[in-house]
């Protein structure tokens, strides 16, 4: 009988390969080579990644093409009028109101701030702590002027938010290796620092397979799911997100055991 560590590595085997990528949020960064058009689509795709994988693909693929197929370049120099493109954008709860407000503030943040990687890298630096990323993206954010509705759509762990949708582009930005599905585009913070994000899929077979004890998909369960998956793999513990996603997802793992 296989060892938790063998069956998982199994399934990292069988799912970290780009053969995958087409059926995951994932695939809308990967439409792009360019750095900056690569963080942005990400981290937009990232934020409207819930419910339905299908939609999430057709939404987050028009809200690129309103942009140009150039996120990066659409952040940096469009004017108001092309900025007006965004307004009718709708995916269940997140509207045009705000998706305008995360251009803005995008822009704030690549004209004033760096950029995302550089913001993300001065709070991790901090004490080498993911949760310091998610607050402080957060916060720096939402300096920008905004509708109160829009703060939902930025999980504040601090809240005890799981944090699902940004520590899943945390981990398309950070993690490395040469299977060409995460992106590794941000050296500075440690692979060996992300949290694995949990969802309803993730968090049911991490249960099954007993890394999970916590009833509730929140902050705390993100810390106990983690601490088990690094005594797996210390350096690369978010690797098994994708383990536990692909046997939640593909092989109805939850239903069968």
């Amino acid at each position: 009988m296989l060892s938790l560590k063998e069956l998982l590595d199994s399934r990292v085997e069988k799912y970290n390969h780009p053969g995958f990528i087409i059926t995951d949020p994932i695939s809308i960064p990967h439409r792009f080579t360019n750095k900056n058009d690569i963080e942005i689509a990400g981290f937009l795709t990232a934020l409207i990644s819930w419910g339905n994988r299908k939609a999430i693909l057709k939404s987050s693929i028009r809200m690129v093409e309103l942009m140009g197929n150039e996120p990066g370049n659409f952040i940096s120099n469009a004017s108001e009028e092309e900025f007006k493109l965004l307004e009718n954008f709708v995916y269940r709860t997140f509207n045009g109101d705000d998706l305008l407000f995360l251009v803005y503030a995008l822009r704030n943040l690549y004209r004033t701030k760096g950029g995302l990687e550089q913001v993300a890298n001065d709070y991790y630096q901090k004490n080498n702590q993911i949760k310091d990323v998610i607050t402080g993206l957060r916060m720096e954010l939402l300096k920008t002027n905004h509708l109160l509705r829009s703060e939902k759509h930025l999980a504040n762990p601090l809240k005890g938010s799981a944090a699902k949708r940004i520590n899943m582009f945390l981990r398309w930005m950070v993690r490395r290796d040469n299977n060409g599905v995460d992106f590794g585009l941000w050296q500075q913070i440690s692979p060996a620092s992300l949290m694995c994000p949990l969802d309803v899929h993730s968090g049911a077979t991490a249960r099954k397979l007993g890394l999970l004890t916590r009833k509730q998909n929140d902050w705390k369960a993100v810390e106990e799911l983690t601490a088990g998956l690094r005594k797996l793999d210390a350096s690369d513990p978010v690797k098994y997100d994708i383990a536990l996603f692909g046997m939640g997802v593909f092989e109805g793992f939850n239903q069968q055991h």
